[in-house]
Parts: C-alpha cells; sequence; structure tokens
C-alpha cells in the first residue's frame, strides 16, 4: 500500500481535537470524498483524537492519502504512549466504557470507516489505524 503525506498534528490538549477535525476534512475534501463520507471520516477522526488525548493524555494523528491496487482513499493512525487497551475485544464492544460515557468512540469510529486496526501493548503503546476507501 503506497501512501502519500498529508498531515501530522500533535494532540496535547482538547483544542487540538478541532485542528485534528480541520486537517481530515481537507484532506478528505482534496482526496474527492463525497460530503456524506467527508462527514464520516471527520466524526471518526475527531472521536480518535479525543480518545487519544482523554485516555492517554495525547499522542500524534497521521493523516495520509493512501493506494492499494485501483483503490485510493485516506488513512488516519492516532498513536500513544498512555496506559494502553487491555482487553481490544471488549473496547469494541458497544455500549463498553471506561470512563460512564456511551462506550460509541471505538465501534462508532469502526462503523464510519471501511477499515479498522489496533494495536495496543498496555502500559507502552497504543496505535489505531483507519481508513476509508473512495467509492468507484
Amino acid at each position: 500500500m503506497a501512501s502519500t503525506g498529508t498531515g501530522d498534528l500533535c494532540i496535547e490538549s482538547e483544542s487540538d481535537v478541532v485542528g485534528a477535525r480541520r486537517i481530515v476534512r481537507d484532506a478528505a475534501i482534496q482526496l474527492g470524498f463525497s460530503q456524506t463520507d467527508v462527514t464520516r471520516i471527520v466524526t471518526a477522526a475527531s472521536e480518535l483524537a479525543r480518545n487519544t488525548f482523554k485516555y492517554a493524555g495525547g499522542g500524534v494523528m497521521r493523516c495520509r492519502g493512501v493506494e492499494n491496487g485501483s483503490r485510493s482513499g485516506l488513512e488516519l493512525q492516532f498513536e500513544d504512549h498512555g496506559p494502553g487497551i487491555p482487553d481490544v475485544s471488549l473496547a469494541m464492544e458497544n455500549g463498553y466504557s471506561t470512563s460512564g460515557g456511551l462506550g460509541l468512540g471505538l465501534p462508532g469510529a469502526k462503523r464510519l470507516m471501511d477499515e479498522m486496526e489496533i494495536e495496543s501493548q498496555p502500559g507502552t503503546l497504543t496505535v489505531v489505524t483507519v481508513r476509508k476507501w473512495l467509492r468507484n
């Protein structure tokens, strides 16, 4: 899978979530996504950026265009060095929350995007990668 750099952003405060939304919206529009898909992508990015700040105290978002054969799309990667996700399967269940919220963040982001991968080593590293492909 080839990628073209679009933008990286350190997520260190609540205002960086707004910055993440802006970067992702601009990239999705530039790549030619429909308004509906732009909204889906931005919503997923907002949830994941908020999680990065809220649960890990910060991290980095990487946003880039990707190609896989004849498909092109947008990849978002959120990396942090916080406490990690002890049970990824449990965290992906609707309604599961460690903070008393609605528990829609990770499963909601997965539903909005086409692909999601989560790598978590508790206490060391968490990387959440999501992709949305342009419709042909």
